[in-house]
This record gives C-alpha cells, sequence and structure tokens, in this order.
C-alpha cells in the first residue's frame, strides 16, 4: 500500500495550530466576557490543544494508505475510527486533481474520485505529489475505462 507525501504532515499540523489557535482564542473571549480574566487558561488551552491535534495530524498521516488493487481502489485511514474504502473501477464516475493555494505552497495536490452511489459519492486522496496525482488520474480513468465492459448495468 502506498503513503502519503511527508510534506502533507506540514499542511495538517498548521490546520491544527490554527484550529487551536481559534478554539483558545473563543475560550479567553469567554473568559473575557464573564470577567474571570484567566489569560493562563487561553494559553494552556492554547498549548494543550496544539499539542493533541499535531499528535492527531501525525497519527493520521501514519495511517493513511491507498492501494489501486484489480478491480478497485482500495483506502486505509482514520485516527479514532478505522475507515477501510473500496472503490471498484465499474463505480468511477470521474476523477479531478485539486491544489488548493496552501497545497500549491507545499507541492502538494490531492485526486478526488467521484463515484456512482448515494453515501459520499467522492473518495479523496490527500498529500500528493502533483506529478503522481496526475499518474494516479490517468490511471484511475484507463482502469474505469477498462473495467466499464464489465458493468452489468
Amino acid at each position: 500500500m502506498e503513503r502519503l507525501t511527508p510534506r502533507v504532515q506540514i499542511l495538517w499540523g498548521v490546520v491544527a495550530v490554527l484550529l487551536a489557535a481559534v478554539l483558545a482564542g473563543v475560550l479567553a473571549g469567554v473568559t473575557f466576557w464573564f470577567e474571570w480574566r484567566f489569560p493562563t487558561a487561553a494559553i494552556g488551552a492554547f498549548l494543550l490543544l496544539a499539542v493533541l491535534l499535531l499528535g492527531h495530524a501525525h497519527l493520521r498521516f501514519r495511517l493513511w494508505r491507498y492501494e489501486l488493487q484489480d478491480d478497485a481502489l482500495f483506502l486505509h485511514r482514520g485516527v479514532f475510527t478505522r475507515v477501510r474504502t473500496v472503490v471498484p473501477y465499474v463505480r468511477v464516475q470521474h476523477v479531478d486533481t485539486q491544489r488548493n493555494p496552501f497545497e500549491r505552497a507545499l507541492g502538494l495536490s490531492r485526486v478526488v474520485v467521484y463515484t456512482a452511489g448515494s453515501r459520499g459519492a467522492d473518495v479523496r486522496i490527500p498529500g500528493l505529489k502533483p506529478d503522481r496525482a496526475e499518474s494516479l488520474q490517468e490511471r484511475l480513468r484507463a482502469l474505469a475505462g477498462e473495467h466499464e465492459a464489465d458493468d452489468g448495468v
């Protein structure tokens, strides 16, 4: 099974620190509003949340894996809830590559696989190098085309 590019940890780590800052800011606002005046509580909450969320980001990276199998795309991910997803190639509708500004700054890309289905009709593979994302997109397109004839519908 393939792993994600380690650079995705930087992106997820920055998001974790920003989320910790926002939550600590809310806590600071609440303590200020009620005139409790515990600035150390907000600082402590920020540090605790930052450490927890950074740990979560690291575990998330270590557990994220994907593989192109003979008849399906297989994904394994999740820190608290482990999710194993199998996307049969006959269900693939189309495949995109996407890069937001943060991903472009870090040289990352992601692949989004849209499937025929009612629940969670898309699957994302984050943290790929752009050339790997494009080759994965082309390979998934080719595999979907090969398996389209197998579809009995």
